[in-house]
């Protein structure tokens, strides 16, 4: 049986227990040590790591199984792990943040099937690496959900139907008015955080950077800086009083990053200060397109005051609601689900806080009404192998004009591979895509084949042929590698 190291920076954190290959074993044998570092192996003596998940800014998550049930389940187990740069306030808030998403999981965790359980919170006190004294770690372990997060949807499909955004925004406005209700605002609502187990239910995750709301009335305290750059409406990242509609802000930039098929940041113009959204979806219902309109409100007066009352818009067939000034900067539910319905096998979403508490020193200094995080584009399947089927046309078709014009030669070679770049820049960029590839194909196919510079050599017929096979081999080679890749990120 493999069990890894726990302890940050341990060398060697794989170990091996050829003992522990039996049932009986397992549930049985004694504390284990890392062979390197000397950690205990087996957390709180009960759930054993085998795979680490994943690391963020505040800890590392790991697969793990509980030995103490009878069909020891697969879980997850979170480490409070922080940044060496953390001062010693910054990291008192950052145990606050890990211990309060303990909490809250307790709390809501079984009262809502849609929120992961939390089995166990615990602090061991541990010898250091060193054997010179001691050091405490923070752990918490907790229900594992079956599925994929949004996000890796996404990524493997591309952008959503407008059905599938409405059942999503719904459930998820369930999830939030029930979280609401029991004072508590999620404050990092995105796709990472929104999970789909394989029989379609939808799981609200990630509860480390929840706010607690003084009970009977307004909370004039500031919010800590924790938030998910283009997520977060203006109040949040300023630092002032969040609410519920900062919620529904978060879930309606969800919406329209998957209904559009691109990051949040592309799709907000901080120029004129505005959400920019339409065009990349333009068979959104006005219905649907007035509802996310109005949740992206840049004040939270304007937007919708709960979750409920989104629902009701949303359950309203003939709702009416109005658009923001120029002035103002701007199909059925899912069956509630059991929680003996969860399944227990991992999926990557690890719900990991990533930005570390506000503070001078490592808070980003940002607008607040302007996300400007940059990331690499998102392209959809249909993107990807659109975008390899125009290549393998454009290049055989260039490489059959330039040979023919200049011979096989040094200097036709580097045309080529010039030009061949300079389109694959232009389709990462997106400076062409879409119906633009179709133009440039026609046009290119047009020239190459209806100029005579082959002096006979070759027929347009033939022409066309080659550039086709040239397009069906380069989505064949796209596609093998994606694949490849998928496997490969899935056991890695």
């Amino acid at each position: 049986m493999e069990i890894i190291c726990t302890r940050p920076g341990c060398a060697k954190p794989l170990n091996f227990f050829g003992d522990l290959d039996t049932e009986a074993n397992i549930r049985t044998v004694q504390q284990r040590y890392c062979t390197t570092c000397g950690m205990p192996l087996l957390l709180a003596d009960r759930y054993i790591p085998s795979k680490l998940l994943g690391k963020g800014g505040f800890g590392a998550a790991f697969l793990a199984c509980d030995r103490y049930k009878p069909k020891m389940p697969p879980c997850v187990v979170k480490q409070f792990q922080p940044s060496e740069n953390l001062d010693a306030h910054e990291l008192t808030v950052a145990q606050n943040l890990f211990q309060r998403e303990a909490i809250v999981l307790e709390e809501l965790g079984q009262k809502h099937p849609q929120i992961p359980d939390l089995y166990a919170f615990f602090t061991p006190i541990i010898p250091n690496i060193h054997r010179t004294g001691e050091e405490q770690y923070f752990f918490l372990a907790q229900e594992f959900i079956d599925g994929q997060d949004l996000e890796q949807e996404l990524d493997i499909k591309g952008q959503f139907a407008e059905v599938e955004v409405q059942k999503i925004l719904t459930e998820i406005l369930k999830i939030l008015e029930f979280v609401h209700d029991n004072k508590t605002i999620h404050r990092d609502i995105k796709p990472s955080n929104i999970m789909r187990n394989k029989q379609g239910v939808l799981y609200l995750l990630d509860f480390g950077a929840v706010k607690q709301v003084a009970v009977g009335g307004g909370n004039n305290k500031k919010s800590t800086g924790i938030y998910s750059m283009g997520f977060a409406p203006p109040e949040q990242m300023s630092g002032a009083q969040v609410y519920p509609a900062t919620d529904i802000y978060a879930l309606a930039v969800t919406c329209i990053s998957l209904l559009t098929g691109k990051p949040a940041d592309e799709l907000y113009d901080s120029f004129n200060s505005k959400w920019q959204w339409h065009d990349f979806a333009p068979n959104t219902s006005d219905r649907l397109t007035k509802i996310l309109d109005k949740m992206l409100l840049p004040t939270p007066a304007q937007r919708f005051q709960s979750a409920s009352e989104a629902l009701q818009a949303l359950g309203n067939q003939a709702v009416n609601i109005a658009q923001p000034q120029p002035a103002i900067n701007p199909l059925s539910p899912t069956p509630t689900p059991q929680k003996s319905s969860r399944g227990n096998v991992p999926s990557n979403n690890l719900g990991i806080i990533s930005t570390p508490p506000q503070s001078p020193a490592v808070r980003t200094n940002i607008s607040a009404s302007s996300p400007q995080r940059k990331s690499t584009p998102r392209f959809s399947l249909v993107e990807v192998l659109g975008s390899a089927a125009f290549t393998g046309f454009e290049g055989a078709l260039i490489y059959q004009g330039l040979t023919s014009w200049l011979t096989v030669s040094g200097v036709s070679l580097g045309v080529l591979g010039a030009v061949m770049g300079g389109l694959v820049f232009a389709l990462h960029r997106r400076i062409i895509e879409k119906i633009d590839l179709v133009i440039l194909a026609v046009i290119t196919a047009a020239v190459v084949t209806l100029v005579p510079i082959f002096h006979g050599a070759l027929t347009a017929s033939l022409i066309l042929i080659i550039a086709g096979a040239s397009a069906a081999g380069a989505i064949a080679i796209t596609a093998f590698f994606r694949l490849v890749y998928q496997l490969l990120s899935r056991f890695l």
